[in-house]
C-alpha cells in the first residue's frame, strides 16, 4: 500500500507568504491554506491535518489562541510558528504552548523545508511509540481480562465476535468489574485499533457541565466560554465513544444522545447547525435500565438503541476461579513499580483471599494488593499481611476449621493497626508508642513478634 501524503495547513494572513510556503512545499505535501485562526480551526475539524506552520499575529483568532486549541484538541499535530517578531519572549511562549519549533519570517527556505521534513519524522516516531504502547497495553489488559473461568471466556468471546460489527454494545455489571477494559479490548480488535477511543465517565462529570462536555460548546454560548470547544463525539470521530455509568445521564440529554445514535449528528451548546459525527458507541452501567425505564428516569427508545448487543461482565465472586491469575498479574505489575522484590503469594492466604465476598469486585483486589506490596519487606504475601475482615470472612466457610481462626484474625489486626498507626507517625516508634498509649518496651516487643521491625527500618532507611 502506497504511503499517505502528509497534508500541512498553512496559516497567514499575508497571501505572498501563503503562496510562498505552498510553492516550498506542494512538491512533498498535500498543501491547505487559511487566512486566518478561525478558518484554520474549521479545516481541523474536516480535514485530517498532519503538520501547520502558523503565523503568530492573525486577525480575529491569535496563532497562540489556535495553537492552544490545535494542541488540545489534535494533539498529534505538529506546528512550527511562524512570526516577523523575533523577540525571544514570542518563541518562548510558542514552545510552552507546544510548538515544534519557532522561525522568524527571513527563514532560508531549504532550511525550512528541512525543518518541517524533521517535524514530519518527529510525528511518525510519536505515532510509533503510541502503537508500541498501545501493543503492550493490549497484552496487559488481555493477560487482566481473561482467565480460565467459563463465565468470563464466554463474555471475551462475545466480545470479539462483536468487535468487528459497528453495532452498538451496552456492557452490564457492577462496578469495579472491568467494563471499561472490556470496551477497549472491543475497539483494539474491531480492525482499527489506532482511531481514537474516547472515554467519557458520566457520574465523574458535574451535571451542568455534561452537556459542554459531550456534545460541545461555540464561543460565548455561555459564562466563561471564552473559546471554541469540542466535545467527546467530534473527538470520537472515527472511532470508539466509550459512555460509562450512561443511567446517570440526565433525562433532558438523552434525547440528544439518541439523536446523535439515530441520525449520527449533532449540535454544540450555542450552535445553529448540526454536525456530523461518526463514531462507534459502547456504553456501560451499573444501573437496572429495564427498571429505569418502567420508573420513567430512562428513555425507552433510548434504551432499546443502547442495548442492540448486550454484554455482562460477571462480579468477581462468579469468577473466583480467575482470582489466583489476578492476584499474580496485580503483585507483578505493583512489584515493579514500588520496586520491591516479591517471588508470589502463600497458597493458604490465596484461599483467604477466595473465601471473601468481593463486593468491590476487580477494583477492590487491585487496592489490596497494592497496599500489601507496598508496605511489605518480604518476598511472599502470607495470610498474616491481609487485613482482619478477610480473616473474618472465613467464618462463613463450611466445614470446622483446620487452625486458629481466632488468634490468626486478632494478630493480623493488632499487626494493621500498628503498621497504620506507624505510617501516621511517620515510623516515629517512640511518637508512635505515645499516641497507641502503650510503653516504648512493648510496642517494639509486638514490632518483634509480627514482624514489623524490619518494615520499619527498611521504609525509615536505618
Amino acid at each position: 500500500m502506497a504511503e499517505r501524503t502528509k497534508t500541512i495547513l498553512v496559516v497567514d494572513d499575508d497571501e505572498g507568504m501563503r503562496d510562498t510556503l505552498t510553492a516550498l512545499l506542494k512538491r512533498d505535501y498535500r498543501v491547505l491554506r487559511a487566512a486566518t485562526g478561525e478558518t484554520a480551526l474549521q479545516l481541523m475539524e474536516k480535514e485530517d491535518v498532519d503538520l501547520m506552520l502558523l503565523d503568530v499575529r492573525l486577525p480575529g483568532i491569535s496563532g497562540f489562541e489556535v495553537l492552544k486549541i490545535t494542541k488540545e484538541n489534535y494533539p498529534y499535530v505538529e506546528v512550527i510558528v511562524i512570526s516577523v517578531v523575533k523577540e525571544l519572549d514570542v518563541a518562548i511562549e510558542a514552545m510552552r504552548h507546544g510548538a515544534y519549533h519557532f522561525v522568524s519570517k527571513d527563514f532560508d527556505l531549504e532550511g525550512l523545508r528541512t525543518l518541517v521534513a524533521n517535524a514530519s519524522e518527529r510525528q511518525d516516531l510519536n505515532r510509533h511509540v503510541i502503537r508500541l504502547r498501545a501493543e503492550v497495553a493490549e497484552q496487559v489488559d488481555r493477560e487482566f481480562i481473561v482467565g480460565p473461568s467459563r463465565a468470563t471466556r464466554d463474555v471475551i468471546d462475545m466480545a470479539r465476535k462483536v468487535a468487528k460489527l459497528s453495532a452498538t454494545v451496552l456492557i452490564l455489571g457492577e462496578s469495579g468489574t472491568g467494563k471499561e477494559l472490556l470496551a477497549r479490548m472491543i475497539h483494539r480488535e474491531s480492525g482499527a485499533p489506532e482511531a481514537p477511543f474516547v472515554a467519557v465517565n458520566l457520574a465523574a462529570i458535574p451535571r451542568e457541565l455534561v452537556e459542554s462536555a459531550l456534545f460541545g460548546h461555540e464561543k460565548g454560548a455561555f459564562t466563561g466560554a471564552i473559546r471554541q470547544q469540542l466535545g467527546k463525539f467530534e473527538l470520537a470521530t472515527g472511532g470508539t465513544l466509550f459512555l460509562d455509568e450512561v443511567g446517570d445521564l440526565r433525562y433532558e440529554l438523552q434525547a440528544k444522545l439518541l439523536r446523535a445514535i439515530q441520525e449520527g449528528e449533532i449540535e454544540r451548546v450555542g450552535g445553529t447547525h448540526p454536525i456530523k459525527t461518526d463514531f462507534r458507541l459502547i456504553a456501560a452501567t451499573n444501573t437496572d435500565l429495564e427498571n429505569a425505564v418502567k420508573e420513567g428516569t430512562f428513555r425507552e427508545d433510548l434504551y432499546y438503541r443502547l442495548n442492540v448487543i448486550p454484554l455482562k461482565m460477571p462480579p468477581l465472586r462468579d469468577r473466583i476461579e480467575d482470582l489466583g491469575d489476578l492476584v499474580r498479574f496485580f503483585l507483578r505489575r505493583y512489584d515493579v513499580k514500588f520496586r520491591k522484590n516479591i517471588q508470589g503469594i502463600a497458597d493458604s492466604t490465596l484461599r483467604i483471599l477466595g473465601g471473601y465476598w468481593w463486593p468491590g469486585n476487580i477494583r477492590e483486589l487491585e487496592n489490596l494488593i497494592e497496599r500489601l506490596v507496598a508496605v511489605s519487606d518480604k518476598e511472599w504475601i502470607t495470610d498474616e499481611d491481609l487485613p482482619y475482615e478477610l480473616h473474618v470472612a472465613q467464618l462463613d466457610a463450611q466445614g470446622p476449621a483446620t487452625e486458629n481462626l481466632l488468634e490468626r484474625a486478632v494478630s493480623t489486626f493488632e499487626r494493621n493497626f500498628i503498621i497504620r498507626a506507624l505510617e501516621k507517625g511517620g515510623w516515629n516508634v517512640t511518637a508512635t508508642a505515645r499516641t497507641l498509649g502503650i510503653p516504648l518496651s512493648t510496642l517494639k516487643f509486638k514490632m518483634d513478634r509480627l514482624d514489623i521491625r524490619d518494615l520499619a527500618r527498611k521504609i525509615r532507611g536505618n
